[in-house]
């Protein structure tokens, strides 16, 4: 069972004050350390799974209000996957929390999945301790970097589809894009990549991948084009 220090110690990581400590105890249990597996955090881990994903949902819907829902399905997957939850475990430094069988220390040999595991357990913990609005203050604070890059990604997903989109409706043109020029190493190339609609051709956007430059290009030309303006990008 974790001491009292610790369990202080940790709630002030996680930005939340338990008023039954035996949720948070139990949520820091892996089941090598428990008695019984029903004492464990498996079962908090399958419930705060299933808060972590509704929040997550719910963040990118009001976000992402132009976003179709097989986009919103992917960016979803990529911000609730085990290595996101994970990342957000270390940031907030749970493996020092847990309390681990014989043989399992807390450190970088620690498998990723329970420190992922951890973090969805906490999340039932809090859900449990006081309801779904603290649960979700946590999960989105604890996964803000993970939510806004696939935001942030998401913009850039769809740059290149509204730009088809606009060019076939109204000048009946499908854009193309020109590999201007690329640099680097193999393993670490840059590419400038330019879009031509007919005639036309937009300035270049260089990007670590052909997709990105790709789609930044397609973003430059929609500016040029007067069908997204810079303060619509930036909020959102």
């Amino acid at each position: 069972m974790a001491e009292l220090s610790q369990l202080e110690a940790c709630q002030e990581r996680l930005g939340y004050s338990f008023q039954d400590e035996s949720l948070l105890i139990a949520a820091l249990t892996h089941s090598s350390s428990a008695d019984h597996r029903g004492d464990s955090n498996e079962r908090m881990e399958f419930l705060g799974d299933a808060i972590l994903g509704m929040v997550v949902c719910t963040e990118l819907y009001h976000r992402l209000p132009n976003a179709q829902e097989g986009d919103l399905t992917k960016i979803k997957s990529a911000v609730v996957s085990r290595r996101a939850c994970a990342t957000a475990a270390e940031r907030l430094d749970l493996a020092d929390c847990l309390s681990l069988g014989q043989g399992m220390t807390p450190d970088a040999h620690l498998p990723r999945s329970i420190l992922a595991a951890a973090l969805e357990a906490i999340t039932a913990a809090i859900y449990l301790d006081s309801g779904l609005e603290p649960a979700r203050e946590f999960v989105v604070r604890a996964m803000q970097e993970e939510i806004e890059a696939a935001s942030a990604s998401e913009h850039h997903f769809n740059f290149k589809s509204q730009l088809q989109q606009h060019a076939q409706k109204e000048m009946n043109i499908t854009p193309t894009y020109e590999l201007l020029d690329e640099k680097g190493p193999d393993h670490a190339k840059c590419f400038e990549i330019a879009v031509r609609i007919g005639h036309r051709q937009f300035p270049g956007a260089w990007g670590p991948s052909k997709k990105d430059a790709e789609q930044k290009a397609a973003r430059i030309a929609l500016e040029a084009l007067g069908v997204l303006v810079e303060a619509e990008v930036a909020g959102g």
